[in-house]
């Protein structure tokens, strides 16, 4: 999760900062998430946070093609 952080953090350079602000607060839903799993699901932590730099990927290529966000 703290690799996704960074990721969703820096996403600052390439779009607007409102979607910076959304991309913060899931990335805050998937932390939340990850810590309720620390103890029953530990290997499910590790699918969420591929999931959720799947997510970061997709939102940030989506909006660089259809919204028009650039570097």
């Amino acid at each position: 999760m703290a690799a996704a952080f960074f990721l969703y953090a820096a996403s600052g350079t390439i779009a607007p900062w409102w979607a910076v602000v959304v991309l913060l607060v899931v990335w805050l839903g998937f932390f939340v998430v990850a810590c309720r799993w620390w103890s029953t699901r530990p290997r499910g932590i590790t699918v969420l946070a591929v999931g959720a730099i799947a997510l970061w990927f997709v939102v940030l290529v989506a909006g660089g093609a259809w919204l028009g966000w650039e570097a």
